[in-house]
């Protein structure tokens, strides 16, 4: 009997240890290739649109793919965790797409500037959001 209660608490262990590394450390060290990654080329306008007529079907097209969007910066801002973001404008005033960006190149991007980023549709607050996202030169 206590054979199988240290054999059941070694694997206990040894599967923690397991799920800690992969989640602390495998994880943590691995990246996405975005520019490498194939991408389908839209326009923020056209993608904000596509969300506000049906945001079902606009997430059957673009949830959790790469996405490689153009667009007029709005806004540039950098969040709690130093993250900087790009909102790139559409034809709504009150909707655009939330771009946070993977580099730090955003430092060198201007309001009314156009750009290119590639980056994964998150879906649809009251803006389209797109995370990991490098600009595309």
């Amino acid at each position: 009997m206590k054979k199988i209660i240290i054999s059941i608490l070694l694997l206990g262990l040894i599967g923690g240890a397991s799920a800690y590394y992969y989640a602390f450390v495998y994880m943590k060290n691995r990246k996405f290739d975005m520019v490498n990654a194939e991408a389908a080329s839209v326009d923020a306008s056209v993608l904000v649109k596509a969300y506000q007529e049906n945001e079902t079907s606009a997430n059957a097209s673009y949830l959790d793919k790469v996405l490689l969007i153009s667009g007029t910066v709005s806004a540039t801002d950098q969040t709690q965790m130093g993250e900087r973001t790009l909102t790139l404008s559409s034809e709504d005033p009150f909707s655009g797409v939330m771009v946070t960006l993977d580099s730090a190149e955003a430092a060198s991007v201007n309001v009314n500037d156009q750009v290119k980023v590639k980056g994964f549709c998150k879906g649809y607050l009251s803006d389209v959001v797109v995370t990991n996202a490098i600009i595309v030169k």
